[in-house]
This record gives C-alpha cells, structure tokens and sequence, in this order.
C-alpha cells in the first residue's frame, strides 16, 4: 500500500506542478464566483478533518448573519456529474446516495446552510448566488484552481510525509494554513449519539465493549479517538473511504458484533449517515457514532475570523 501511495503521489505531485506553472504564469485563469468564496482544502491525499473546519467556518458566518453555502465536489454522490441542490437552506433536498455523504452530513448539520454539489464548482457558486446566499465555502478546494476565491485556508499535518496531493512548498499559496497539533486538534464533542440522536454522556459507555467500524481515509485516528473515551474496542472492522454500506457489509458487521460479544457497535457520524436507512438490520443491537469537531487555539483562530471577515466583505 506505502508503495502504491508513493507512485499515485508521485503522478499527482507532477500534475499539481504543471497545473500552478499554467495558473502562475497566467496561461489559465480562474473564474470568478458571484458571490465570496472561502477554500477550505489540503495538500494531503485522504482525509484531514476538512469537513469540521468547514463546519466551523458555516457555523460562524451564520452567527455573523451571513447566509453561507457550502460547495461541494459531493464525491461519489449521483449528483457529482451534473450537479445539484443538497439543501436550500430550508430542507433537505436529496439522500447522500446523490450528493455524497460528507455533503449530506453538513446539511444535517447546518440546516439553515445550502449545500450545492458537483463537478463544476463555479456553477454551483452562480446557483447558490440566485438562491440568495451571499458566501460559498468551497469544500476540498485547494487544488482546484478553475475557480476563484477570495480566502485560501490550508490544514496540514506534519505526519503527511508520504501521500501528498502536490509538494509542500504549496503551502505558500494559501492565505493561512493550520498545522495540526500545533495549531489545531481534533477533538470529540464528548457525546455519542445513538440512532435515536439523542446526546448520551460518553461517561455512560466509558468501559464498554464496542466493534468500532469505519469506512474513512485515516481509520486508525478513528480508532484511537475510541480508545482515549475510555471504550475497549474487541474488534475494529474498517471499510474503504466513502463505502456505500451495502446489506453484505451491514450482515458482515453484525455477525462480528456477535462473534466478538461486544456490548455495541460504534462508527463515525459521517458513517452513520449512511446506515441509518437499514437500521432494521441491526434490529435491537445498540448502535451509536461519535461526533468530533476541532479545536484551534483562541490566537489562530482569531486571526482567521479576521481573514475570514476581511474576504466576505471584500
């Protein structure tokens, strides 16, 4: 697998490069969005707790009385080729099965946020202008330079040595990065949440047996996020990233649940997102996903609020 990231690194390093000399040198231009546009990316191949930050970043522009909308690639999601209208800001429009389950999960989250998807970004910038929102935060954003913004944020983790998008020497581009464990950290909220989404304390399952299963680009972290909650996990199952859970794999983690007689199942939310619709198949099996967010300290944080407030009013 190390050898496999290497090679694909490799390819991606090299068409980064050759992408920012045509950008840099004004061979290509991008274009620009009606409407503000945040960026919120990585250099790194797979997850890096892009999505909380997105999150945060929706979350303080509607209590600044902005109304934002998240953009969205909605990778793997039906949507993804022509596009389409997750959330209008009033509700759900679609499943995550069409717009992706990171889109879905930001939508359940905020629901007073839009949430439009798919491949041509600055289409869904137009749309979301003419549905009346004034700020896009652009999902996984970085490397897709067709498509003006107004603020770059950047998370980077020193730990990424191996599966890189594009070199580090990137990382000047971007208005402000954030380097994880120095200035940020993931955390959990201290709740799971069972089907039912009601807040249970962590310390209720604090000693537990759990099958943990995740089906996410960095499982381990998952894991060990379990483990610190106090959690023993008897067995850990872990699934590609964006697995659409079918039935076989939902039979698969039942049958380990009895096997390795743990006393609950527990995955991540954007897992739970889409297994919540078969929640038969589990039947009286309790089932619960643990929520994180991230922390930044108050310093950066603050200057990014700043950057944050200086682009949208640009």
């Amino acid at each position: 697998m190390t050898v496999l990231l290497l090679i694909f690194s490799a390819f991606s390093r090299f068409g980064s490069r050759v992408k920012n000399i045509f950008y840099d040198w004004g061979i290509l231009s991008p274009k620009i969005a009606p409407l503000p546009v945040i960026s919120v990316g990585n250099i790194a191949l797979g997850g890096t707790e892009k999505t909380p930050l997105a999150l945060h970043i929706l979350a303080w522009l509607q209590e600044k009385r902005y109304q934002p909308a998240l953009v969205s690639r909605g990778y793997k999601g039906r949507w993804e080729r022509n596009g389409g209208v997750l959330s209008d800001g009033r509700k759900i429009l679609g499943t995550w099965e069409e717009a992706g389950d990171e889109p879905f999960l930001v939508a359940r989250n905020l629901p007073q946020a839009g949430v439009f998807v798919g491949r041509d970004r600055f289409s869904s910038c137009v749309r979301a202008k003419k549905s009346g929102f004034n700020v896009a935060v652009l999902d996984d954003g970085f490397q897709h330079r067709r498509l003006g913004r107004d603020l770059d944020i950047v998370l980077y983790s020193p730990e990424d040595k191996i599966a890189l998008r594009e070199p580090r020497s990137s990382l000047k581009r971007a208005d402000i990065y954030l380097i994880k464990n120095k200035d940020y950290s993931v955390i959990s909220t201290g709740f799971f949440f069972p089907w039912n989404h009601e807040k249970a304390p962590v310390v209720t399952l604090a000693g537990k047996k759990a099958l943990a299963f995740c089906g996410i680009a960095r499982p381990q972290r998952f894991f060990a996020q379990v483990r610190e909650e106090g959690l023993d996990i008897v067995l850990a199952m872990t699934f590609p990233d964006h697995h659409a859970y079918p039935p076989s794999s939902l039979r698969k983690i039942v049958r380990g649940y009895r096997e390795s007689r743990a006393e609950l199942i527990l995955t991540t939310e954007k897992d739970s997102v889409k297994i919540e619709a078969q929640r038969s198949v589990f039947g009286d099996i309790p089932v619960y996903y643990l929520k994180i967010g991230l922390r930044i300290i108050p310093e950066v944080d603050e200057k990014m609020r700043r950057l944050l407030e200086k682009a949208v009013r640009s």
